[in-house]
């Protein structure tokens, strides 16, 4: 197989995606683009919350069309390696054949809870509760839009617990797949 200059990175709210692909993108030199903040975006474009622009995307498959042309837009513009973090970028890049490294990162809910509620200042119980009306959301808009279960990682080259590791061990085991290691850092040990 040839070294990918593209890796997706896909997790459930609190999973850690982004402080990876943060750490990632600055060992790597590689671009980030989240598709959470293009999402964040779009709402704040049309004057919604991201709960009403959420419903909104239930009924309108077109925002998540939106979505899917301003990520794909961002990415192409990119000439060297590029990150791209995203419930579905491991999906998307098998729906549009590019090459990639995918990478899950998998938490308990609990876990996802926990670090939620410290990026948002809420409780534990408050983060839970969100994050389970967002991923119901979200299951119903992925299912009727793409025909995909978020539950399915068979996509996936590598599913790592982001709990059982630090950020930097997650930086690290990415960044050492044989698929990259030609794209990176030479001196990557594997």
């Amino acid at each position: 197989m040839c070294a990918s200059s593209v890796i997706t990175v896909s997790g459930l709210s609190g999973s850690g995606t982004t402080t990876v692909c943060e750490l990632v993108a600055e060992r790597s030199g590689f671009r980030y683009i989240n598709a959470g903040a293009i999402f964040r975006t779009l709402a704040g474009e049309d004057g919604l919350s991201l709960a009403e622009f959420g419903q909104r995307a239930e009924a309108d498959a077109g925002v998540d069309r939106r979505l899917d042309d301003r990520l794909a837009r961002e990415a192409a513009e990119e000439k060297g390696g590029v990150i791209l973090e995203g419930r579905l970028t491991g999906w998307m890049s098998i729906r549009y054949q590019q090459e990639a490294l995918k990478v899950w990162l998998e938490a308990d809910i609990e876990a996802r809870a926990k670090r939620v509620a410290g990026r948002e200042g809420q409780s534990p119980a408050e983060a839970r509760l969100a994050i389970e009306q967002r991923e119901r959301s979200e299951g119903i808009r992925y299912a009727a839009n793409y025909g995909i279960d978020i539950r399915d990682l068979s996509p996936y080259d590598l599913v790592i617990d982001s709990v059982r590791h630090t950020p930097a061990e997650l930086a690290q085991r990415i960044l050492a797949d044989r698929r990259l290691v030609a794209e990176t850092d030479p001196t990557v040990q594997l």
